[in-house]
């Protein structure tokens, strides 16, 4: 069982909104979804894309490297390798990406904790 860490405050992930932050070395991605935090690893696991720069529509988020999709709830991969013909194609003889490692979150009064 790991630590839990003090990540940031409520207000600090607006509801829709997602943040980056370090957490003893671990980058963590915290998502608000209707106003509940979610943690998930900040790095994608097939080309280590920076999640937090990618875009969050409703409970996925879009790696801005390569176009693959997580849940930020699961973590599990939705769907990858985003783009034209010739990428869905070589897509197929790829391998997919395997799913981003999730956290525990806790609310203590305002304080955002997560477990590493």
């Amino acid at each position: 069982m790991g630590t839990f860490i003090v990540a940031g405050n409520r207000s600090d992930v607006p509801v829709g909104g997602m943040v980056a932050v370090n957490l003893e070395g671990t980058v963590v991605l915290l998502a608000n979804i209707g106003g509940t935090i979610y943690a998930i690893n900040n790095k994608c696991p097939h080309l280590g894309g920076n999640l937090s720069r990618g875009t969050l529509n409703g409970t996925v988020v879009t790696c801005p490297v390569h176009g693959s999709q997580f849940d930020v709830t699961t973590g599990k991969n939705v769907r990858w390798l985003k783009g034209t013909s010739i990428i869905n194609s070589l897509g197929r003889l790829l391998k997919a990406p395997s799913d981003v490692m999730t956290y525990t979150v806790k609310i203590d009064g305002n304080q955002i904790l997560v477990e590493v």
